[in-house]
C-alpha cells in the first residue's frame, strides 16, 4: 500500500516545513522556486495527491478537485479562501482549512503604516529626494493631512478592522464602521455604526477590511469613489477586488480622493503597465499584510496542522466548512 502523497505549492518557512517533514508514513512534494507552478504542473500534481497545501496564487476551482479524485484535504497558507472553490470542496467531503487569526495585528500595523505613509506623503518625500529636489527648507513643501483627531471610516469591523480601530485610538481619532462586528465589540472600541454612503462622506481615511464576495466585489466603485471627500485616503489590506482599479486610477487621476495605499491589486500582481503606478498618490506594497518572520512561522504551522489531520481522517483545528463533518 502506497503512503499518503502531499503536495506543497511552494516552500514555506523552515520550521513549518520541518514539522511537515517530521510527520512519518507520508509522501511529501514541494513545488520549489519563487515562482507558483504552471497550471498544468499543479493539475498533474494534485492528481496523484492526498492532500494540498495552497497558496492563494493557486485556483482550486470545480477543474482542479475534478482532477484530484485522492484528495482528502486542503489546507490554504491563508486567512482568505476566495481562491478556493469551498462548495465544490465540500460537495466531495473534502475539508479545507485556512490560518485565521494569526495575522490579525501584523496586518492591522501595516494598514496603519499605509495609513501613515500616504497622509504624511513619504513615498513621494523619498522620490523627491531621489530626483535632487529637496534643496532647501520649503513652508509649502509636500504638505500632507493630518492623522491625529481625523475620523477613520472602517469598512468590516472584523478582527483586523477591530484591531485597526484599536491603533487609531491612539491617535486620538474618531471611528465609523460599516459592516462585519458585534455591537459589544464595536461599543468597546467608541466605533459608531453608519450606512457604508453615510461613511464614505464623513470619514478623512477609509481602510476596507472585507472578504472578497460577489456581494463585495467592487464594492468601492466610481459611485462610491464620488461619495468620498477630495481630501480623503483609501486604504486596501483586503482584497485588490473589492476595490475597482479602473474607478481607482480616475478617482486619483482627477483629484475625486487625495490618496490611496493599497497592500493588494486587482490583477495581482499588478502589472508593470498598470496606471495605477505612474500615480504619485497612489502608494503599492506586494501584499505583505502577513509578512513578518514570526507571523508567517505561525501561519505555516497552521496550515501544517490542518493538512496532516486531513490525511489522517482528523477533524482540521481550523476549518470553513465544518459542514463536511455532519
Amino acid at each position: 500500500m502506497s503512503l499518503p502523497r502531499v503536495y506543497v505549492t511552494r516552500t514555506i518557512p523552515p520550521r513549518s516545513l520541518a514539522l511537515l517533514h517530521a510527520a512519518s508514513d507520508i509522501e511529501i512534494r514541494v513545488h520549489e522556486g519563487d515562482m507558483p507552478p504552471s497550471r498544468e504542473n499543479f493539475l498533474a500534481e494534485i492528481a496523484q495527491a492526498d492532500g494540498v497545501l495552497t497558496m492563494l496564487t493557486e485556483k482550486m476551482d470545480t477543474e482542479a478537485i475534478a482532477a484530484a479524485p485522492r484528495l482528502k484535504v486542503i489546507s490554504n497558507f491563508a486567512v482568505g479562501y476566495d481562491n478556493i472553490d469551498v462548495p465544490a470542496a465540500t460537495l466531495r467531503k473534502i475539508p479545507v482549512g485556512n490560518t485565521p487569526g494569526v495575522l490579525t495585528e501584523c496586518t492591522a500595523d501595516l494598514a496603519f503604516a499605509l495609513l501613515l505613509a500616504a497622509a504624511r506623503r513619504l513615498s513621494e518625500g523619498e522620490t523627491y529626494i531621489q530626483h535632487g529636489e529637496w534643496r532647501t527648507w520649503n513652508p509649502i513643501q509636500l504638505p500632507g493631512y493630518d492623522v491625529y483627531g481625523a475620523t477613520l471610516g472602517i469598512i468590516g469591523l472584523g478582527r483586523i478592522g477591530q484591531a485597526v480601530a484599536r491603533r487609531a485610538h491612539g491617535f486620538g481619532m474618531r471611528i465609523l464602521y460599516s459592516g462585519g462586528s458585534d455591537d459589544n465589540a464595536a461599543k468597546n472600541l467608541y466605533a459608531h455604526n453608519m450606512a457604508l454612503d453615510d461613511l464614505l462622506r464623513e470619514s478623512d481615511f477609509i481602510s476596507v477590511h472585507v472578504p472578497l464576495k460577489p456581494e463585495t466585489r467592487y464594492l468601492i466603485n466610481q459611485r462610491e469613489l464620488a461619495l468620498m471627500k477630495p481630501t480623503a485616503i483609501l486604504i486596501n489590506t483586503a482584497r485588490g477586488a473589492v476595490v475597482h482599479p479602473g474607478a481607482l486610477y480616475a478617482a486619483l487621476k482627477n483629484g475625486t480622493i487625495a490618496a490611496a495605499a493599497l497592500d493588494v491589486t486587482d490583477p495581482e500582481p499588478i502589472p508593470l503597465t498598470d496606471p495605477l503606478l505612474t500615480l504619485p498618490n497612489c502608494l503599492i506594497v506586494p501584499h505583505i499584510g502577513s509578512s513578518t518572520h514570526a507571523t508567517r512561522e505561525r501561519m505555516g504551522a497552521m496550515a501544517v496542522q490542518n493538512l496532516l489531520a486531513g490525511i489522517w481522517d482528523e477533524k482540521l483545528p481550523h476549518c470553513v466548512n465544518l459542514i463536511v463533518y455532519d
